[in-house]
């Protein structure tokens, strides 16, 4: 009986050993990446001169001389003391070729009178900025050496989420730090990114990472770690890095023409909720809905109209409003793009000339308010005409009128405030009070409708809805 117990957990250790060695079998080794590629990783390190005036450390913190924090805070924070002073922050970046051209973030040279490239062999070059794009955050950088170590490039295309990836940066001044994780989501947008389908991982990423290459399994470049999530200003499981072929081919442009060329179409989109695919007889939402379009802008010329619905673009499926800007902007100018749409609930094919996004695209001014308001109506709104004086701040040449109140009830629930324009309620264009007062009087209720509203310069649809 004895010996058959020692059998029997002689077994189980054997099993729970194989057990054990097939999970690491599946965990991968990076040492022969690191060692393949660390010498093309450098750390970018940049001065700027400031004024006296301007802040140095945050109010009621102190520098703690002779502690082993002295230097590192003066590092970063300079001497202050009320002098002209420089300061200094650290960046990572990566060679792409082997005559000395250097890739890193827009955010890492910005404004330095002075940058300095540090290689792993612990030489440190000037370095000359080439091009900068701030839109995509990318900086090519050239500094006098040749022979150098260089990055294979990759595919962000190809990565697959769940996929390990690989940073080496230069966290906090760290040189050639390592760090690994997962993809967790492909096509990110960024509310200060419109045109970067940002890689999501969870790979950890610290100031001074900024730059640095995101490598897959093969030892390719990948993306460009950019930007972190994060509420107390360290790591927190979200970074961003920017996919690699949007990367050189602003790399490739800052080569040949010292800045970047994007592709536009000139249009205001947003999300199609279920109440506004219900509104517009769709099966679900999808797609971009446009909100305007602009004057003497592509989309005006090629025929795209206000309340269609952008579902495909270049045979790519355009899933929500994100997903549009980065298609278009990595358009060449000139080329004439199929976009697909979906009108009054039929689907129709566009062919557009795609045009060159302006350098300051600008913004519209508020509108003021005039006299003469009306009563309130069935959707709790009182409304008045536009002055000419208003159209012209406001672009507006025709159409829509001025919510000049707004009580509780169904106008309020849908959104709309004192102040928007209402431009359109589904398919009729407001001409004036008299003719919204109409369209509002017809309105059926139960069901969702699209209502067209401008504020603040962009326009927008919203989902309005009478009770029955």
């Amino acid at each position: 009986m004895l010996k058959t117990r020692w059998i029997a957990l002689a077994l189980c250790f054997f099993f729970v050993g194989l057990s054990s060695q097939g999970v690491l079998a599946q965990l991968p080794d990076f040492t022969g990446l690191v060692e393949k590629n660390s010498a093309a990783v450098v750390n970018i390190s940049t001065s700027q001169k400031v004024n006296a005036t301007e802040p140095q450390l945050p109010e009621g913190i102190e520098i703690p001389e002779g502690t082993p924090f002295d230097d590192f805070f003066r590092h970063f924070f300079g001497e202050g003391g009320g002098q002209p002073s420089e300061v200094k922050s650290l960046g990572s970046g990566f060679i792409v070729s082997d005559d000395g051209y250097v890739l890193t973030n827009h955010h890492v040279v910005k404004d330095a009178d002075e940058i300095v490239v540090r290689l792993q062999d612990r030489r440190e070059l000037v370095a000359k900025v080439v091009g900068s794009d701030k839109r995509s955050d990318i900086a090519l950088l050239k500094i006098e050496a040749t022979h150098l170590p260089v990055v294979k490039m990759g595919s962000a295309d190809k990565l697959k989420v769940g996929e390990w990836v690989l940073a080496i940066g230069s966290p906090f001044g760290f040189d050639h730090s390592v760090t690994a994780g997962i993809v967790s989501a492909k096509g990110r947008s960024l509310p200060s990114d419109n045109y970067v389908p940002f890689i999501q991982t969870d790979v950890a990423i610290n100031p001074g990472n900024s730059g640095g290459p995101l490598f897959n399994l093969d030892g390719e470049v990948v993306g460009v770690n950019s930007q972190i999530y994060s509420r107390t200003g360290g790591f927190m499981g979200l970074s961003f890095a920017i996919p690699i072929e949007v990367a050189m081919q602003v790399v490739e442009q800052l080569k040949t023409q010292g800045h970047v060329s994007r592709g536009w179409l000139g249009v205001q989109v947003q999300d199609v909720t279920r109440e506004l695919a219900e509104s517009f007889g769709m099966k679900k939402p999808q797609g971009a809905l446009v909100s305007r379009v602009l004057a003497k802008s592509p989309a005006e010329a090629g025929g795209i109209q206000v309340g269609d619905v952008i579902v495909e673009f270049n045979g790519q499926e355009v899933a929500d409003s994100p997903s549009l800007p980065p298609m278009v902007g990595m358009t060449k100018v000139g080329e004439t793009a199929t976009i697909k749409i979906i009108r009054q609930g039929s689907t129709r094919d566009l062919k557009v000339k795609i045009g060159a996004l302006p350098e300051d695209e600008g913004t519209l001014l508020g509108a003021e308010e005039p006299a003469g308001a009306q009563t309130f109506d069935r959707l709790g709104l009182s409304v008045s005409n536009l002055t000419a004086e208003q159209r012209e701040q406001l672009e507006i040449p025709r159409h829509g009128v001025l919510v000049q109140a707004v009580n509780p009830g169904p106008a309020y629930d849908a959104g709309i405030r004192r102040g928007d324009v209402i431009l359109r309620i589904q398919d009729q264009i407001i001409k004036d009070v008299n003719h919204f007062n109409e369209v509002v009087k017809g309105l059926p209720k139960g069901k969702s409708l699209a209502v067209l509203v401008q504020r603040r310069g962009g326009s927008s649809f919203l989902a309005l809805k009478l009770k029955d």
